[in-house]
């Protein structure tokens, strides 16, 4: 879907009322006068929870009430709206990953309550955004730009983290519902669309103790399209789906005990997942004596199951320093079953079973700080560890089926001091220390500052530093036969990741409205980037190494107008992207341009309790090179290949009844009814080459509607 330039007019038009206010409202009111409410509380990058205004970092936060109001079970539900942030869905395999300022979900961590989130190969990082149930969620916290002091490898574009809910408010607290969803126009009470339903049980026993259980059932029938599923018993290429059909199970309990000075908090977390392949090559199996056929296909069933064990504590000394100290322990497997599936008889024989992707994870953090006396001098000491032992068969390649376990050891010290040096002015610089069993040691820095100028601006800069270490294919892929040598490189390095973000925040208040308006200037730089190249001609050989170099460089502004009834926002960002490949005769490295824009509205109608929500987020035209061929002497040559606009629109109304007990949400998602989007210029012949000519995005638009009872007593 591709925005006219009329529509384009139309955001900018909005974004210019809102700086011509935000400037007007000088002449109208002292910013220094006004009464202001108190902001959200954050604690991702901070010392002590406290406000965003007071925070060093810029925090996005996106709180409960917008995730109740997209209907959002999973983080992938949530995300697709925010800038420089794009979902990536993978129809064939299920998962659906993050770029975050156009690197991959191996640049950035997912945490839960500061604590890495476990994939199938690592933790932290490259985890499926679907398999991330949002149901006992308070609020998500992003924070933009190298994160490498506070969280280590893999946080060189920045940190999500989530924080879940720990405190129960009544003596017993009940919530359950169901939700519906289409898939496009495909949807039956059990076979077709998307089927939900949760239950969430909370209880006080006393003022101090505190637990809560919850499950989650979450049934994707998967998307026919112009497929005909899983009985379809004709060779023609249409057996199967479109996008692959899964359930999910997740099964939560934890307990919170708080007491003046200290609090404890156990969660436990139970995630199964079953993802059905069914293959469209379809053998007749004809029996000649008989003048009839059992027709059979190979089928798969991939199963994912995730254990999470996460153990906190957090409180102060009597001398007022403050400690958090968290220990987990996570794995998680995925299971191959593979099996001749006799379609019309639904017998199935030749049946395999095999642990492919296997990650085991221990981790512990701590940290304390309030350590100083002085009211503007503060310093955090810290430490951390990881254990790691897993194994990926599937990034290893065909050949190497055999189960081929690593472990990996990871040790960190980091410190970071905070001077303020006048009520406006505050700088946090910071150090890390880490140590790797695989890799060599690595010293990490970071400098933030924060300026509370008059009249409501906020100025905020940072410098930090991060890694990523090369994953399980990079390092042990091994794929060589009479056509093909391809492997992976045990003598990689970690790419070295860098980053600048500067921030300008303005914030307004006239009568009963507040505007805020912020805009943002990124840098972002890696070196050692890790790619596969050529390194022998003849015979013809690939193997991962580090050779290139990748430089982003984006403006971004935001800007909100909030009333009593409603809240209006508009943002836009245009990013520069260069990839420099240096073992490339003929690569081009120019800066390649994309602009995003995304709006949203809400509307509360408090006499009916009724909220309406529009949300939109434009793509626009991504471009990027590929190797088309080679030039007399052999080197690769390039072309320009452009990925076509597209956006997405949301919206929804959610209702509430009998004084909050009863919710009804009803909306439609891709109400724009994005599929595939167009790739232009991309077919070549070269040794990188591809035959693609569009981008599978989504299902088309789709319909839901969500019925929640809570019931407190």
């Amino acid at each position: 879907m591709i925005l006219n330039k009329k529509y384009l007019t139309v955001y900018f038009s909005f974004f210019l009322v809102g700086i011509t206010t935000a400037q007007k409202n000088k002449a109208i009111v002292n910013d220094t006068t006004i009464v202001q409410k108190l902001d959200e509380v954050v604690i991702t990058g901070q010392y002590n929870p406290q406000s965003i205004k007071k925070s060093v970092h810029n925090v996005i936060v996106i709180d409960r009430k917008k995730i109740d109001q997209q209907a959002a079970n999973n983080l992938a539900d949530l995300l697709n709206f925010n800038l420089n942030l794009n979902i990536i869905p993978s129809a064939q395999t299920g998962r659906s990953t993050i770029s975050f300022f156009g690197l991959d979900a191996q640049y950035f961590n997912i945490l839960v309550d500061n604590i890495p989130l476990v994939s199938d190969n690592g933790v932290g990082n490259n985890i499926d955004l679907t398999q991330i149930n949002l149901d006992d969620i308070e609020r998500i916290e992003i924070v933009e730009g190298a994160m490498g002091v506070e969280y280590g490898a893999n946080a060189v574009s920045g940190v999500i983290n989530i924080i879940t809910k720990k405190t129960v408010n009544h003596n017993w607290e009940i919530q359950t519902f169901i939700q519906e969803e289409t898939v496009s126009d495909e949807y039956t009470l059990f076979d077709e669309g998307r089927h939900i339903q949760g239950l969430n049980i909370g209880h006080n026993f006393n003022e101090k103790w505190s637990a809560k259980i919850g499950f989650n059932r979450n049934q994707f029938a998967g998307f026919f399209n112009n497929k005909k599923g899983q009985n379809h018993y004709i060779n023609d290429g249409l057996r199967g789906y479109d996008w692959l059909p899964k359930t999910q199970l997740t099964s939560k309990a934890s307990i919170n005990y708080t007491a003046d000075k200290f609090r404890l908090f156990y969660k436990f977390e139970f995630f199964n997942e079953d993802l059905n392949y069914y293959d469209a090559a379809v053998r007749a199996n004809i029996n000649v004596q008989s003048q009839t056929s059992n027709p059979s296909a190979t089928d798969k069933i991939f199963t994912t199951n995730r254990f999470v064990n996460n153990f906190n504590i957090i409180g102060s000394l009597n001398s007022g320093a403050n400690y958090n100290a968290s220990i987990s322990y996570q794995t998680q497997k995925r299971d191959l079953n593979q099996f001749n599936y006799f379609i019309l008889t639904k017998n199935k024989n030749n049946e395999t079973d095999e642990t492919y992707q296997s990650s085991n994870v221990l981790f512990s953090k701590g940290t304390i700080n309030n350590l100083s006396k002085h009211d503007f001098y503060n310093y955090q000491l810290g430490y951390e560890a990881r254990f790691i032992k897993g194994f990926d068969t599937q990034a290893t390649g065909d050949v190497t089926q055999q189960d081929k376990t690593q472990k990996q050891n990871n040790y960190a010290v980091f410190s970071s001091s905070e001077f303020k040096l006048t009520n406006k002015l505050s700088l946090r610089p910071g150090l890390r220390y880490e140590y790797n069993s695989k890799f060599k040691s690595q010293f990490l820095g970071s400098f933030s500052a924060r300026y509370l100028l008059n009249r409501g601006y906020e100025l905020r800069a940072s410098i930090g530093s991060s890694y990523r270490t090369p994953n399980f294919e990079e390092l042990y892929y091994y794929f060589v036969d009479s056509n093909h040598d391809v492997r992976g490189n045990q003598n990689l390095n970690p790419e070295q990741g860098y980053s600048t973000f500067l921030n300008l925040k303005k914030r307004s208040w006239f009568g009963n409205t507040t505007l805020t308006n912020n805009l943002k200037l990124s840098y972002i730089e890696l070196k050692d980037k890790i790619e596969l190249a050529l390194v022998n001609p003849s015979p013809l050989q690939y193997q991962y190494i580090n050779i290139d170099a990748y430089k982003l460089f984006g403006i971004t502004t935001e800007n909100t107008i909030k009333q009593d009834h409603w809240t209006f926002n508009l943002g836009a960002t245009l990013q520069g992207v260069s990839r420099i490949m240096n073992d490339e005769v003929n690569a081009e490295n120019d800066f390649l341009y994309a602009l995003q824009l995304n709006t949203s509205a809400t509307y509360l109608i408090k006499t009916w309790d009724t909220a309406l929500t529009v949300l939109l987020k434009h793509n626009g035209k991504q471009q990027n090179y590929i190797a088309e061929g080679t030039d007399t002497n052999g080197n690769n040559t390039f072309k320009k290949y452009n990925t076509a606009a597209y956006s997405w629109m949301d919206a929804s109304i959610k209702k509430s009844f009998f004084n909050n007990k009863l919710q009804a949400t009803v909306g439609g998602r891709n109400l724009l009814d994005v599929t595939s989007v167009a790739i232009n210029g991309a077919n070549t012949t070269g040794a990188h080459s591809t035959n693609n000519s569009s981008l599978l995005l989504g299902y088309g638009r789709s319909y839901y509607l969500k019925l929640l009872y809570n019931l407190n007593f």
